[in-house]
């Protein structure tokens, strides 16, 4: 038997290792008896510490990517959120604004409202509230229209006043819209009464385009007695307005040596430009607006006038007719007796 063929290993008796289930066995022994004792007599503690200490710094190395990731995340998170929460704070704001807005807006027109109430209580003229629905499309006049109408009693020539003071009056009345003319309406004109002197005038609308939205007392005297600040109020006289209603403030008194008049100019004291609510009034008399009071006037000077020509005519015929009937039938003068 050759040398190189020798086996040179251990017999076999000492090949012979335990079983799987004595290994098992052995190592779960083994595992309980660590745990207890680290469990009483804490013996792997140091090895613990030891081995802890050593990976720390391999364990922060593996932990940054995921650190960076999570904190990646976090930041797109609160950020999402922070503008998803600025955009709900800005639409709270607008609304809020818009309640606020919409709150002071109440709180004036209560105001007016109750102003209103209040002047209603203390006119002894009949009257009733109204709400301005939107200014006369016409540019060349200051009108209004307001929602009520013929249905609702409003006739032709009722003044129309704020809590303040007039600010028109009623020109035109439809079947449930009325038509109000302004103050400030270059073809109107109200007669005033000055308190303070107790002089009588007419105050008009001033078309001037420097002095749009103002009043010109005209016709006046270079040495009337009119000062500014001066409230003048309703005289009146016309039998529409009743006296002592507010009308204008004298701003502007310009009194020129060449010009034998006054140029006064006034503010009206109602709102007559952006008002809202008004209380229209009857006419004292119910008189017609000068409109149609001069159509009225006419249509019965041409109603006269169309009689007296039939009249006339009528009288012709029968002087005709009568001395027509006198020839035939006069009687037969008697003859004369001869002497």
């Amino acid at each position: 038997m050759p040398l190189d063929t020798l086996d040179h290993s251990a017999p076999s008796l000492f090949k012979q290792r335990a079983s799987r289930p004595s290994q098992l066995a052995l190592y779960s022994a083994l595992a309980l008896f660590l745990m207890v004792a680290d469990a009483r007599f804490k013996i792997t503690e140091p090895a613990r510490i030891a081995v802890s200490t050593v990976l720390s710094p391999v364990q922060w190395l593996v932990a940054q990517p995921v650190l960076a990731y999570q904190n990646a995340s976090r930041y797109a998170e609160v950020q999402q959120q922070a503008v998803r929460k600025e955009d709900e704070a800005r639409k709270e704001l607008v609304a809020m604004a818009q309640r606020a807005e919409l709150a002071e807006e109440l709180l004036e027109e209560n105001g007016h409202l109750r102003a209103l109430l209040g002047l209603r209580e203390r006119m002894t003229q009949p009257g009733q509230a109204a709400e301005v629905i939107y200014d006369s499309p016409d540019p060349y006049t200051r009108r209004v229209v307001i929602d009520k109408g013929e249905t609702d009693g409003i006739a032709p020539g009722s003044p129309v006043l704020d809590e303040k003071g007039v600010v028109g009056q009623v020109t035109r009345v439809y079947a449930t819209r009325s038509e109000v003319s302004l103050l400030i309406d270059r073809d109107q004109a109200i007669p005033v009464f000055n308190p303070r002197t107790g002089a009588r005038s007419v105050a008009y609308g001033d078309p001037s385009p420097a002095r749009s939205g103002g009043m010109e007392l005209r016709f006046m005297p270079s040495n009337a007695d009119v000062q500014e600040g001066d409230l003048l109020t309703t005289s009146g006289v016309d039998g529409l307005y009743p006296p002592g209603l507010p009308v204008a403030k004298v701003v502007t008194v310009d009194r020129r040596a060449d010009s034998a008049f006054t140029r006064i100019y006034c503010e009206p004291v109602g709102r007559v430009q952006g008002v809202r609510h008004v209380m229209v009034l009857q006419p004292l008399n119910r008189a017609v607006h000068p409109e149609a009071e001069a159509q009225a006037a006419q249509a019965a000077a041409d109603k006269k006038a169309k009689d007296a020509a039939k009249g006339k005519k009528d009288g012709k015929s029968d002087k005709g007719r009568s001395g027509k009937s006198g020839d035939a039938a006069a009687p037969a003068q008697p003859a004369k007796d001869p002497a």
